[in-house]
């Protein structure tokens, strides 16, 4: 065989495995997937994962006496299911905090966060999020009688308390520089330390905390809200098809008086 024919027999060998890499028709084949975005595989496997607090009352706490997840964020969730797949039941639900939802997100643990997560810029770098669906902002909650009325109280030689992972810590942090700021794993460990006397006030969004003083009426929320901390529900980047279907179940939900409902149920702010 001339060295010609040699060259030429290599190129067309190289060419058809070229094609044969990208589906035969010079496409490029997805793997794992086939090509389905997530809302295609939501459907396909007829279930929706969501990942949510189990430690933060009113909105996503788990209930000792039946094991059970219960508040605001798990019922806009199981609402959120029914529009998409036609039934609250094929619903999972899947623990996270402030610190671990993000990679478990992008990990593919679970297809959703629906977990107190506030919208913000340097977020959208990591996840998509759907319209706003709850309106919160950062206070302040204190021991009955304490020294401490609002964010000008926070001086040197103030603890204050706050979640790692959170945008309250990082917020604090700038609105008073002089206080310390201890960080714990989630909202129960913060708020048992409140309790203990190892710091001053406990920060977060007024939604957790009104479920905190609903809990032990010794503890109130003071100085109003410093910040507005809109919550939404963050999906991993790409999955334009998927943010749009919650959108819409968001929107339904809100038109027919459903999310009304919800929130009267779990937000009492008196």
């Amino acid at each position: 065989m001339s060295k010609s024919k040699k060259i030429a027999g290599m190129v067309l060998l190289s060419a058809t495995l070229l094609l044969s890499a990208c589906g035969g028709d010079g496409s490029k084949e997805t793997s794992g997937t086939g090509g389905k975005n997530a809302l295609e595989q939501i459907k396909e496997k007829d279930k929706i994962v969501f990942g949510v607090k189990h430690d933060t009352r009113l909105f996503g706490l788990k209930n000792p006496s039946t094991g059970e997840v219960e508040g605001f964020d798990i019922d806009i969730s199981k609402e959120i299911a029914k529009e998409i797949l036609g039934d609250e039941s094929k619903v999972e639900f899947k623990e996270v905090t402030s610190k671990t939802r993000i990679p478990l997100l992008n990990n593919g643990d679970i297809d959703a966060i629906v977990a107190t997560m506030t919208i913000s810029e340097e977020r959208k770098k990591e996840v998509d999020f759907s319209d706003v669906y709850f309106d919160a902002g950062q206070s302040l909650l204190v021991k009955k009688g304490s020294a401490i009325k609002g964010i000008e109280d926070l001086k040197k030689g103030t603890k204050v308390l706050a979640v790692k992972g959170s945008t309250s810590a990082v917020n604090i942090r700038e609105k008073a520089p002089d206080t310390t700021v201890l960080e714990f794993e989630n909202y129960t460990e913060a708020f048992t330390a409140l309790k203990s006397g190892q710091g001053d006030a406990l920060t977060t969004d007024d939604s957790i905390l009104y479920g905190m003083a609903d809990q032990d009426s010794n503890y109130e929320l003071v100085g109003g809200t410093f910040t507005e901390e809109p919550y939404g529900i963050a999906v991993k980047k790409g999955n334009a098809e998927l943010v749009d279907a919650i959108n819409d179940a968001l929107k339904k939900l809100k038109e027919n008086g459903k999310y009304d409902e919800i929130h009267s149920k779990w937000i009492k702010t008196n």
